[in-house]
């Protein structure tokens, strides 16, 4: 199953190596397939002064925690969507947040969900009857069930 990872869960994931976002990211690729637009990283990157700050640690814990947590995502440039799909994910999305552009537009383009942590984002889309999203609470639960069928 696709599953459309948003820079919030990400930014989580890095503050707290022990949450279950964490462990979600890491320990989920029987299960999940997680994908991102290239965006992802060039937002985290462009935080990493303010996830210093906040979380006390050195850039290079914060690099490696990245690569930890990033290395089964798979990246989606730009280019690999329509710009149909671009239009349709900007207009859906620019009363909410424009930022998440890409993120829509990816989970659009690949018929997934998309994995946010994002409350006002996930109660904006499912206003506007886009329902593939879910947050870490029912990504998590996701997991344990199809885990379940499969063993």
């Amino acid at each position: 199953m696709k599953i459309v990872v948003n820079a919030n869960i990400v930014f989580s994931g890095i503050l707290n190596t022990n949450s279950t976002i964490a462990d979600l990211l890491i320990n989920s690729q029987s299960i999940f397939t997680f994908i991102s637009p290239d965006f992802l990283q060039t937002e985290i990157r462009k935080h990493y002064h303010r996830i210093r700050v906040i979380s006390g640690l050195t850039l290079e814990q914060i690099k490696e925690t990245e690569l930890q947590l990033c290395k089964d995502i798979i990246f989606v440039s730009p280019e690999q969507i329509s710009q149909e799909v671009w239009i349709a994910s900007e207009k859906l999305v620019r009363d909410i947040d424009p930022k998440d552009t890409p993120y829509i537009a990816v989970a659009r383009h690949f018929r997934c969900t998309l994995w946010s942590g994002d409350k006002q984002l996930m109660k904006g889309l499912i206003q506007k009857n886009f329902k593939d999203i879910l947050s870490t609470a029912d990504i998590f639960k996701l997991r344990n069930t199809l885990r379940k069928s499969i063993n």
